[in-house]
């Protein structure tokens, strides 16, 4: 009974007060049964939500409405659920809003405290001994946390598992104890799927673990796999595996590299942690003393279905096992100078609708990507028009290794503009599909841990036309084994890309087609690129078995695609009589109007040079003094110096916008200034 008194108090109250611009306010110190005034605020956003149900309820919003977080941690036992109730319209918005200047943060995670020195024998005689004087444990089911999850397969083909809980430390991810502590250890030999040799006799101290499990990149180097472990031979050397579980690719002992992890015998670095899941204890080495340790609990923290003219704006997510805002359908809803960080799945994920926007974000430390957008008509070619905008994405895909990029796109006209991207294994940047949009981008030391893998990758579709790169900075993309890195990799006959006023600096191989039709790469500057404009004749070759299959990738994709009617017709002429054009030859690319210094200009494949058209470039492959970029201070592009301006003018080269291109400083920003260290890499010589 008294539980309904409150409400009906609530409701009385928010009849009295103005239908204009309104706002409730959530503090710590609150409670769900206060009407949400300042004086007198709720305790968790959930009552903020229920309060704007109640007024639309009473009648249609005549203004926008606020909820006000104020300063403090907010523990999400579960997702905030919104839906077509919760939305507002264009002209009565919706924002849930951090209190200016405060720090308000939204967190999955369970504060672990009461940490004590190891004094169990058994423990203490399985670490090493320059761990047992430093390593901590604590009773998680003593602190009432019971739930620890399962670690699963994850890696190239295995999806989007959700995360096990994991230790956060001083707002950062901590690592579960491994080994090596850093990169990988090769293979030797293997005997059948299950048994693999490899070149370390330290095995002798894992056969004690209850549950090792291994990350190898067991044949390209592009392809993780995440799996148990069945146990240890150290005898013969031999890590041996469930034969069931079958790698993609299968085993080559010369391309496998391969690390251990949950091993509590190699919790031996500061930053490593084991839980012990039968007896509910965490055990963990701290970097330093006095550190603040969350576990994380909660799948996700916002989930949104249908949601319309709604606004999330300087919090804090972090802390959640899956993604930590996701928007499925709806209409125009924003995550603005926000920072989402240790996730185990994606900071953002849209799927459907149109206009939603991420802007002026920092996503940090995510399992897999930082942001995707989805969204679009591809057989209308009807545009979702979403944008990822001034975001800051780092340190990401640290669970799923491979194809979880930064920021990536898809469907119909989406954009991506004035990112900065740094410190990730493998791509960057994605763009699936029509139209889109990528410009005054940032990204550097990525493909950090693939080979034969792109900054930006796309890959094996003659429909996924009209895509545009241009006015983006690339610099100190090396890729770290294999085939090396790509910057912009077209792979697989991919097609119809302009790739317009870029800089490349520092690049392996900048731009990369793998024998698609109708690129345009033009007014780009390449400076210090071992290689700067590639394209081959594969369709011809060794993928031609793959071109001509009717039931493979190519012709599949494009008879999913109303290619020949008039609407695709007319936005994509040289796409309708494909498959009477010989498909497979590489035709009408068009590489003009480039500058390009040290390094190689370019491997254009001789037979098909004919076919393509490469003109009125400026080269100079051993003179790198012949251009230079001049940065300022925070690493920013300026000004282009030449030796002979009158020779760029004459090309007919257009200045380059370089003062966009990065983050830039506006009120959206979740951060400012922005520091953010570049790893200047050492390109191969030959």
């Amino acid at each position: 009974m008294r539980r309904l008194q409150v409400a009906s108090a609530t409701l009385i109250l928010l009849g009295c007060l103005p239908l204009a611009a309104r706002e409730f306010h959530v503090a710590t110190t609150g409670a769900d049964g206060n009407p949400g005034t300042k004086q007198q605020p709720f305790a968790t956003i959930a009552a903020g939500r229920d309060a704007i149900r109640k007024l639309k309820q009473a009648g249609a919003l005549k203004g926008p409405v606020t909820v006000i977080l104020h300063s403090g941690s907010y523990f999400l036992p579960q997702a905030l659920t919104l839906t077509d109730a919760d939305s507002g319209t264009a002209k009565a918005t919706i924002t849930y809003l951090g209190e200016r200047g405060a720090t308000v943060r939204l967190s999955g995670g369970r504060n672990v405290g009461s940490w004590q020195p190891v004094k169990d024998p058994r423990v203490l005689e399985r670490l090493a001994a320059g761990a047992r004087d430093e390593v901590r444990v604590a009773d998680l089911r003593g602190q009432g946390i019971t739930e620890f999850g399962k670690l699963t397969q994850r890696g190239f083909g295995r999806g989007y598992p959700v995360a096990e809980a994991e230790l956060v430390c001083n707002d950062e991810a901590m690592t579960l104890a491994r080994w090596p502590d850093a990169g990988f250890r090769k293979a030797t030999a293997k005997a059948g799927d299950q048994t693999v040799m490899v070149d370390t006799d330290r095995m002798t101290r894992w056969t004690a673990e209850a549950d090792p499990w291994i990350l190898a990149y067991w044949h390209h180097d592009w392809a993780e796999l995440h799996e148990p472990l069945v146990g240890f031979d150290p005898a013969r050397k031999a890590l041996l595996r469930d034969a069931k579980i079958k790698p993609a690719y299968g085993i080559t002992p010369r391309n496998t590299r391969w690390y251990v992890s949950n091993v509590l015998a190699e919790l031996d670095r500061p930053g490593e942690y084991y839980i012990d899941r039968t007896q509910g204890l965490l055990y963990f080495w701290p970097p330093q003393p006095g550190t603040a340790t969350m576990l994380t609990m909660t799948e996700s923290l916002i989930r949104a279905d249908n949601l319309a003219h709604v606004t999330f704006r300087n919090l804090i997510f972090e802390q959640c096992r899956g993604t930590a805002v996701s928007f499925n359908q709806g209409n125009d809803c924003k995550v603005v100078g926000c920072i989402i960080r240790n996730t185990g799945q994606l900071g953002v994920s849209v799927v459907g609708g149109k206009h939603h926007e991420v802007r002026g974000c920092d996503v940090y430390f995510t399992g897999s990507g930082g942001i995707t957008m989805s969204g679009g008509d591809r057989a209308t070619l009807t545009p979702a028009n979403h944008n990822a905008e001034n975001n800051h994405v780092h340190h990401y895909a640290r669970r799923a290794r491979t194809y979880h990029a930064a920021i990536s796109i898809s469907g119909v006209a989406n954009r991506i503009a004035h990112n900065l991207i740094h410190d990730g294994p493998h791509m960057a940047l994605a763009a699936g599909g029509n139209d889109h949009l990528i410009e005054f981008n940032e990204i550097h030391n990525v493909v950090e841990e693939s080979g034969d893998a792109g900054a930006y990758y796309v890959g094996r579709d003659w429909t996924q036309r009209g895509n545009i790169l241009r006015y983006n900075y690339w610099h100190d993309i090396l890729g770290a084994s294999g085939h090396g890195g790509m910057t912009i990799y077209l792979d697989d006959q991919h097609c119809g890309h302009t790739i317009h006023g870029n800089v490349f600096e520092r690049c392996m191989q900048a731009v990369f087609i793998g024998g698609g039709d109708d690129n345009v790469v033009t007014n780009n500057v390449f400076l210090g690129c071992w290689k700067a404009a590639h394209l081959d004749n594969r369709g011809r070759n060794w993928q031609k078995p793959a071109t001509d299959d009717p039931r493979g990738e190519l012709r599949t994709r494009l008879n999913a695609m109303p290619y020949t009617n008039t609407l695709w017709s007319t936005r994509y002429p040289a796409l309708v009589n494909i498959l009477d054009d010989d498909p497979g030859v590489p035709k009408r690319n068009v590489f003009a109007k480039n500058l390009s210094a040290g390094g190689k200009w370019e491997d254009i494949a001789p037979p098909i040079r004919p076919l393509q058209t490469v003109s009125d470039n400026l080269v100079f492959d051993k003179d790198m003094a012949w251009l230079k970029l001049v940065c300022n201070a925070s690493g920013q592009p300026e000004r282009l110096i030449y030796k002979d301006p009158a020779a760029v003018r004459k090309l007919g080269f257009q200045d380059l916008p370089l003062s966009k291109m990065g983050l830039v400083a506006d009120p959206y920003r979740a951060t400012w200034p922005v520091v953010h260290h570049v790893r200047q890499v050492k390109l191969p010589t030959k």
